[in-house]
C-alpha cells in the first residue's frame, strides 16, 4: 500500500489531522493499536480552546459539538477563605467549550468512516523505517500478518508510550521532565454538576477540581498521594474529602452518587525536542505532557495539528517546504508557553510536600493578587481560552 501520510495513533489528534488532510484531498492511513471501542472508552478531558473548536469546524465535524456542548465564559477559583470568578469573556472576548474528548473522538471516527478513509485497528509491532530519508515507510502486523505502507510523511500521534518518539535516535532528541509528588484521584458520576462553571479549589487538605461532561455527568478530582490506589477510596470517602476542599456553599449543594469510573493519574510535565526528525513529525502526547490543571493536554495537541496540517498542505499544494522545516520550532514555541501555564496553575493550587510556612504565605499572597488584579486575571484568561497559533 502507498499513501501520502501515515498517521500512527487513532486518538483525537491523529483523527483530527486525518480529517483535515482529507478535506484537502490528501490521502492518509491511520494505524491504531487498540480497538475503536477501547479508544472510545478512555475517559479524558473535555475543556476545548477556541482554536480546537475552529479546527473541528474546518474539518467539517463540529455540528454535534455545537449542538450539545456547553459554553463556559469563566471559571471559579477558591483558596481557603477566598473565592472569586475569572470572567474569560469580559477579559479576552473569548470562552471555552465543554465537550468530552470521548465525544470528539466519536465524531471524528464517524466522519472518517463516512468518507471511507482508511483506519487499521489492533496493529502490533509498528515500526517506522527511513524517516530520515526521502522514502519512509511503516511496517505493522495485524493477526500475525505483516504489512508495509510506503508514504511521504509520518505523523506520530501515538501518545507518551508510543513508538514514534522512540524512533528518533537518542543522539538527536533531548527530553525535559518534571514529575510532581502527587496524583489526581478522579471519579465520573451520573450526577448534575455542582456548578455552572469549573471550580478550581486549593485548601490546606490539597487541591480539588469540580468539572463536568454534560448536564448529568460530572467529573471530580482531588489531589492524592502517589502511594494511593483507586480501590483504597470508597465513593463515600471521596465525596467526604471533596466537600472538605471546595467552597462551603458548593459542598452543601453537591449531589453525590455512585462512581462509574475511578482512577488515579500521576502528574508530570514533559517535552521532547525536536518534534521533527526527517519526515517524522511528533504531535500531542508523543512529544509533550502537561499536568491537567490548566486543561491544556488535548488543546496543545490541537495546536501541533494546526501547524502540521498547514505545513503538509503547503507542501502538496505549492511544493514549498518552509512549513515543515519550521514545524518543530513553531510547535515548541507554543508548547513551552502552555507548559509554563500548566506548571504555574499546578504550583498555585496544590499542596507540596515540605512546603515551608513562608512558601504557604507566598502561595496565598499570589492567590490574593490574582483575586485583586484585573491584569493578572487577564493573563490567566488569555492562557486558559488558548494562546493564538
Amino acid at each position: 500500500m502507498r499513501v501520502q501520510v501515515v498517521i500512527i495513533g487513532g486518538g483525537p489528534s491523529g483523527l483530527l489531522l486525518g480529517q483535515l488532510l482529507h478535506q484537502k484531498g490528501i490521502d492518509t492511513l491511520v494505524l491504531e493499536r487498540k480497538t475503536r471501542d477501547y479508544v472510545l472508552g478512555r475517559i479524558r478531558a473535555g475543556v476545548l480552546e477556541v482554536g480546537f473548536v475552529n479546527l473541528m469546524r474546518e474539518a467539517g465535524v463540529a455540528k454535534r459539538m455545537e449542538r450539545e456542548s456547553f459554553i463556559h465564559g469563566g471559571t471559579v477559583i477558591s483558596y481557603e477563605d477566598m473565592q472569586f470568578g475569572i470572567n474569560f469573556e469580559a477579559l479576552t472576548g473569548n470562552h471555552v467549550v465543554v465537550y468530552g474528548q470521548t465525544e470528539v473522538t466519536r465524531d471524528l471516527y464517524d466522519a472518517r468512516a463516512a468518507v471511507g478513509a482508511k483506519t487499521v485497528f489492533n496493529t502490533e509491532h509498528v515500526e517506522i523505517h527511513g524517516a530520515d530519508s526521502d522514502a519512509p515507510y511503516v511496517t505493522y502486523q495485524v493477526d500475525g500478518t505483516e504489512h508495509r505502507v510506503d508514504c511521504d510523511y509520518v505523523a506520530g500521534c501515538d501518545g507518551f508510550h508510543g513508538i514514534s518518539r522512540q524512533s528518533i535516535p537518542l543522539t538527536v532528541r533531548r527530553e525535559y521532565e518534571k514529575v510532581y509528588p502527587f496524583g489526581w484521584l478522579g471519579i465520573l458520576s451520573e450526577t448534575p454538576p455542582v456548578n455552572d462553571e469549573l471550580i478550581y479549589a486549593g485548601s490546606d487538605r490539597g487541591f480539588a477540581l469540580c468539572s463536568m461532561r454534560n448536564a448529568n455527568l460530572s467529573r471530580y478530582y482531588i489531589q492524592c498521594s502517589l502511594s494511593d490506589h483507586a480501590e483504597d477510596w470508597t465513593d463515600a470517602a471521596f465525596w467526604q474529602e471533596l466537600k472538605r476542599r471546595i467552597p462551603a456553599e458548593a459542598a452543601e449543594r453537591l449531589v453525590t452518587g455512585p462512581s462509574i469510573e475511578k482512577s488515579i493519574a500521576p502528574l508530570r510535565s514533559f517535552v521532547c525536542e525536536p518534534m521533527r526528525w526527517g519526515r517524522l513529525f511528533l504531535c500531542g502526547d508523543a512529544a509533550h505532557i502537561v499536568p491537567p490543571t490548566g486543561a491544556k493536554g488535548l488543546n496543545t495537541a490541537a495546536s501541533d495539528i494546526h501547524y502540521l496540517y498547514h505545513a503538509l498542505v503547503q507542501v502538496y499544494e505549492t511544493g514549498e517546504t518552509e512549513g515543515i522545516n519550521r514545524y518543530s520550532e513553531k510547535a515548541l514555541a507554543r508548547v513551552w508557553k502552555t507548559q509554563r501555564f500548566s506548571w504555574w496553575m499546578t504550583t498555585l493550587l496544590h499542596r507540596f510536600p515540605h512546603q515551608s510556612e513562608f512558601d504557604l504565605k507566598v502561595q496565598k499572597a499570589e492567590i490574593a493578587f490574582l483575586r485583586d488584579s484585573r491584569d493578572a486575571q487577564t493573563v490567566l484568561a488569555q492562557n486558559y481560552v488558548g494562546l493564538p497559533y
